[in-house]
């Protein structure tokens, strides 16, 4: 006979869904990851500003604007912050998503991740073309042809008409998550609700209400952040 093998010996078996639990919260999102989105509202601020700042209201006169080494530089700069901004703006979805959980909605999430997918799209197209714009000026620089500004207004466009409408769809898809599963504050709600209105109707004649965007996401990331301060390690 084989010998008897004791209650206290016994290897105990592990649920496949207990493990399943374990392995989520292992990877859970790191309560300071919400970090990502205050730093992409500063980017995005800095980058809008620059570029407001150096821009010239007359397309002719951009290129007298980029032979001045100050301007030139915001603009340089600004380009640079892109990239860096978007990349913040995908973990701040990331960051999101993990405070909703399970009680994410498929409707409006899929409105929510299409559109902060397809603005993060726009604003990388915007920074190409005029990425494109400023090296064909810095080329032409000194010759007697005139400088075409088709990429600069392409970018203009996709900028301040199309992303600028997906940067609204985006706000109300998350204030309407919020309203329905309690994860922000109903003010917050309420003014996301309010800047969307705003940035779809008066985006691309007004460009400076455009930091009302990334004013909203720093609100939001500091609402995450006293949360999760609140509820410990």
């Amino acid at each position: 006979m084989y010998p008897s093998t004791s209650a206290r010996g016994r290897v105990p078996r592990t649920n496949p869904m207990e493990q399943d639990a374990t392995l989520a919260r292992s990877l859970r999102t790191p309560r300071a990851a919400a970090i990502v989105g205050v730093l992409f509202a500063l980017l995005l601020t800095t980058a809008l500003v620059l570029v407001r700042l150096a821009a010239s209201a007359d397309p002719g006169d951009l290129a007298a604007v980029l032979a001045e080494p100050g301007k030139r530089r915001m603009f340089v700069v600004a380009l640079h912050l892109v990239p860096f901004a978007g990349i913040a703006f995908l973990w701040s979805i990331g960051v999101v998503r993990d405070r909703i959980g399970q009680r994410e909605d498929r409707f409006f999430a899929t409105v929510f991740l299409g559109s902060g997918l397809l603005f993060v799209g726009m604003l990388f197209v915007a920074s190409a073309a005029t990425a494109a714009f400023l090296a064909d000026v810095a080329v032409r620089a000194g010759m007697p042809q005139p400088i075409s500004s088709f990429d600069r207004r392409i970018g203009a466009i996709v900028l301040h008409v199309y992303a600028m409408r997906m940067v609204a769809v985006f706000m109300v898809a998350t204030a309407r998550i919020g309203l329905r599963t309690g994860f922000i504050p109903r003010w917050l709600c309420f003014s996301g609700y309010a800047f969307a209105l705003v940035l779809l109707l008066v985006a691309g004649a007004t460009p400076w209400v455009e930091l009302l965007f990334p004013l909203w996401v720093l609100l939001l990331s500091i609402d995450i952040l006293a949360v999760n301060s609140r509820l410990g390690p």
